[in-house]
């Protein structure tokens, strides 16, 4: 039988349930500074070690960010997190590494399509939205020094993003992520990704200049918010010719 739970492991639990709700309320905003860690634990009724505990989990998490000598932050969607957590595509490159490794690229991202559409089987699915409901579907491609490299299809619902335009969308300041965040409220934690090589469609080797039938790897993303909710389905296909998707674990 499955070990149960200590009471220290309850609690800690406990507190990162509290303090997941008052950052999904917006009690502390994006960017915001959290109360020092003694007054949090006295809040809770909890030490400062079962405190620390539920906060050090949400770091790993990227819920929270921690500032030598400033403080503990909620986590902001940023070009730099982008590239860290969401963007996987890089330059080819085999072991053994170089000494000297590149900087990574922020892509140049050019949209094709911006439509509000109704939710076909797949993407109703993955939303857990009914077949027909209204969404919103972009296209994107992404380039890496001159070279195309993914196509993005984005597919979001319209009632979750109400107000979304195709002017909003142009005209973001940042990513795609930090738009959901900063203008809607709604902060992606992590994804979900399964990947399988496909052959170009003549579609993807329209926008991504190889010939129709030559591999490609096509990433299914279910992009997620507090609570496991789906916020996000996006397709992306990647050419391979010049780059790899490199995948971190650890």
């Amino acid at each position: 039988m499955p070990s149960r739970p200590n009471a220290s492991t309850v609690l800690y639990r406990e507190v990162k349930r509290k303090l997941l709700a008052r950052i999904e309320s917006q009690r502390w905003a994006p960017g915001q500074t959290l109360p020092r860690e003694s007054d949090l634990a006295q809040s809770f009724g909890v030490s400062i070690g079962t405190l620390r505990r539920a906060v050090d989990e949400l770091v790993h998490e990227h819920v929270l960010i921690r500032r030598q000598g400033k403080g503990t932050f909620v986590a902001q969607h940023s070009r730099d997190r982008f590239l860290f957590q969401f963007f996987h595509v890089e330059p080819r490159g085999d072991w053994p590494l170089q000494a000297e490794q590149r900087a990574a690229e922020f892509p140049r991202v050019e949209t094709l399509a911006f439509e509000r559409e109704r939710a076909d089987e797949t993407c109703a699915a993955a939303l857990r939205l009914r077949i027909g409901d209204p969404v919103f579907v972009v296209q994107n491609r992404l380039s890496l020094s001159g070279q195309p490299v993914t196509h993005d299809v984005i597919c979001i619902s319209a009632a979750l993003f109400k107000g979304l335009t195709e002017k909003r969308f142009l005209e973001r300041a940042g990513t795609v992520y930090q738009l959901y965040q900063a203008e809607f409220g709604i902060t992606v934690l992590r994804a979900e990704e399964r990947a399988r090589a496909m052959p170009a469609s003549r579609q993807a080797a329209r926008v991504l200049g190889v010939p129709q039938g030559s591999p490609l790897l096509e990433v299914h993303r279910l992009a997620l918010s507090f609570g496991g909710r789906p916020v996000e389905y996006r397709v992306s296909t990647i050419s391979t010719r010049a780059h790899d998707y490199l995948s971190t674990m650890g």
